[in-house]
């Protein structure tokens, strides 16, 4: 079975620059592509203060966070991936633009080279189809922030090689994770369960059923989780709840994956939870 010791990653974002750092810190060479020069930069900055805030609290020594970032080569040339065991895409969830970059993954890539999705919700076998490496094309699902987060899901296409879907799980684990293994249906695993869950907890707001603290406050005690399932949205960007809960219903006419009116209007209002400051709660 191939080892995978070049990573690429594409995208250098919240959840692509959390996998070349988690990436970086298992011991991988990664190399990161962005749009443009400043993107990378932004995107390299980040990883360096999330490494440097670790160095403070005694997490890793100066040492360490200088051999992972010495691990870490920004670049915006897609032709750069030439040399790369395993690509994984990390760009915003848009098919089109996704199916581009596979297509052009493919010229540039080794042959025996493995290519990857981060997708949350769409379809992996599209992806694979531009290709001539469909066997070698699945889902590697990391979550959000990923250097915190212990799960990733890999999926596997209709086409998937079961050589590629082990050399996933082997990646996974080698950064640290649980690795639970999916196939190429909406949501897959998490997406799937939590977000009618989190459109039924806006139902119930809405419909004056319980306040969004007691509905919280109802699964931080009752169901034993950390976060109830509006802060969860808050937290996750009520844009991209909104997002995924389309992209489902549309592939799979389910009406638990409909969004109440209320997502709709606090979407358009520009309340999207932690990162505009105001959500379910307020946060300025």
């Amino acid at each position: 079975m191939m080892e995978i010791k070049n990573v690429g990653v594409i995208g250098c974002g919240q959840m692509g620059g959390g996998i070349v750092q988690t990436c970086a810190q298992a011991g991988y060479d990664v190399r990161v592509s962005e749009v443009n020069d400043a993107f990378l930069t932004k995107g390299l900055n980040a990883i360096k203060s999330y490494l440097s805030r670790n160095v403070e609290k005694g997490r890793m020594t100066k040492e360490e966070m200088d051999a992972v970032l010495g691990r870490i080569h920004g670049t915006t040339n897609t032709a750069d991936f030439s040399d790369r065991d395993l690509v994984v895409e990390a760009v915003i969830e848009n098919m089109e633009m996704k199916k581009k970059l596979f297509a052009e993954l493919d010229k540039i890539c080794p042959a025996g080279a493995i290519l990857a999705t981060n997708t949350s919700c769409l379809s992996i076998i599209d992806m694979a189809m531009v290709t001539k490496r469909a066997d070698k094309v699945l889902g590697i699902h990391f979550f959000n922030p990923v250097p915190v987060m212990k799960l990733v899901e890999v999926v596997k296409t209709i086409a998937t090689g079961a050589e590629t879907v082990s050399i996933g799980k082997q990646f996974g684990e080698k950064c640290g994770k649980k690795v639970v293994i999916a196939q190429d249906s909406p949501g897959f695993i998490v997406n799937r369960l939590m977000i009618p869950f989190i459109l039924n907890a806006i139902r119930m707001m809405d419909g004056g059923i319980a306040t969004k603290e007691d509905i919280d406050a109802g699964c931080n005690l009752g169901l034993n989780h950390p976060m109830g399932p509006l802060a969860l949205a808050d937290l996750i960007g009520l844009d991209t709840v909104y997002f995924i809960a389309a992209a489902m219903y549309a592939e799979l006419k389910d009406p638990q994956f409909v969004s109440p009116p209320l997502l709709g209007k606090m979407v358009t209002a520009g309340w999207l939870g932690r990162k505009t400051g105001k959500g379910f709660y307020d946060y300025k």
